[in-house]
């Protein structure tokens, strides 16, 4: 479980995450939404710690990683993510199964033998074969995001985060995302964080979704909840989510 207890984050010229409290739940899928610009990618950071916040708790299977100092403490609860970064970020010079095996040699023991049956099992996992030999570069857009989810989960994580996985993509594989997203979550019952825009993927894929604005959760619930939420900001929201499809 993550316990997100009263999170502050400041920036220089605005405070981004103002008190923020929620519990993510073992085997859910949790997405964040709001406008561009609101704190997710800020928020989804501090869950790693990849940001450190001013204030609050970030406990993560009981140990507190908000403002801890020791690189060993962090090092270790990092190990139980996985996170999709919202381009991919994959390594241009190294081979698919290069990028794959990444995370097996910086942050397991597993034996480099290993390496080449473990990339084709997590390829398999995500729709891909035979491509451990390309580069980035002779990959289409579907495919990095694929082969960036491989190798978030090649090290079998037990937390799963999803940074902005749709954005700028066409509808076909905006669709195609987001049935990695729930098949990985099927499939390997990984607890599953998504921060997005897209308030229909939001209500289609998760288990709970929370409303990101003003620094705040101005709700968190079932999709269910927000499609009935009489929450002003959650109807402006959805009214312009629902415009920007006609």
């Amino acid at each position: 479980m993550i316990e997100i207890r009263n999170l502050v984050k400041n920036f220089p010229d605005r405070k981004v995450l103002d008190g923020i409290s929620a519990e993510i739940k073992d085997g859910e899928l949790f997405s964040v939404i709001g406008p561009s610009g609101t704190g997710k990618s800020t928020f989804i950071k501090c869950l790693i710690r990849l940001i450190k916040p001013e204030g609050g708790q970030i406990i993560v299977d009981g140990q507190d990683i908000a403002s801890t100092s020791s690189e060993f403490t962090l090092a270790k609860v990092r190990r139980s993510f996985g996170y999709l970064f919202q381009e991919g970020a994959l390594f241009d010079s190294l081979t698919v199964l290069e990028n794959v095996a990444f995370g097996l040699k910086y942050l397991t023991d597993t034996p480099k033998s290993d390496y080449p049956r473990i990339v084709k099992e997590k390829l398999a996992l995500v729709g891909l074969k035979d491509v451990e030999h390309l580069k980035p570069a002779e990959l289409s857009v579907g495919m990095k995001k694929r082969v960036s989810l491989a190798r978030s989960i090649a090290a079998e994580p037990k937390y799963m985060l999803y940074d902005e996985p749709t954005t700028g993509l066409d509808p076909v594989t905006t669709g195609m995302v987001k049935d990695l997203i729930t098949g990985m979550h099927e499939k390997l019952g990984i607890t599953t964080v998504v921060v997005t825009h897209d308030l229909n993927l939001a209500l289609e894929i998760s288990s709970r979704v929370a409303m990101l604005t003003g620094g705040k959760f101005a709700e968190v619930g079932e999709p269910a909840k927000f499609r009935r939420s009489e929450n002003a900001a959650v109807k402006e929201f959805m009214e312009i989510s629902h415009l920007s499809r006609e």
